[in-house]
């Protein structure tokens, strides 16, 4: 059974940084695409950034320049670096992968099967 589980959110003060976590295992980690959303009280799940099988990045807009996510194959871990971070980033961050290691997910929600439970980033002003 696939599981992603996330961890690395807490409470922040507007201006600094977090890294994220997420542990991957039931799947072959580094054959797959990963990526992370997010979700804030009252608004939809949003996409925040991708990595390809090969480690080749993607960014939402929103977050272009101040997020870095990462991969560590040997130890089925994908990372979210967040820096400069401001108040309109608290949300639950969530950790997803798509049904199988051939499928380039992308930006499309609907095309992450696996999800993680998420971990709460909280951005003080």
């Amino acid at each position: 059974q696939v599981q992603l589980v996330e961890s690395g959110g807490e409470v922040v003060q507007a201006g600094g940084s977090l890294r994220l976590s997420c542990a991957a295992s039931g799947l072959t980690f580094s054959s797959y695409a990963m990526g992370w959303f997010r979700q804030a009280p009252g608004k939809e799940r949003e996409f925040v950034a991708t990595i390809s099988r090969n480690g080749s990045p993607y960014y939402a807009d929103s977050v272009k320049g101040r997020f870095t996510i990462s991969r560590d194959n040997a130890k089925n871990t994908v990372h979210l670096q967040m820096n400069s971070l401001k108040p309109e980033d608290t949300a639950v961050y969530y950790c997803a992968a798509p049904k199988s290691w051939f499928v380039v997910p992308g930006t499309a929600e609907e095309r992450y099967s696996y999800w993680g439970q998420g971990t709460q980033v909280t951005v003080s002003s």
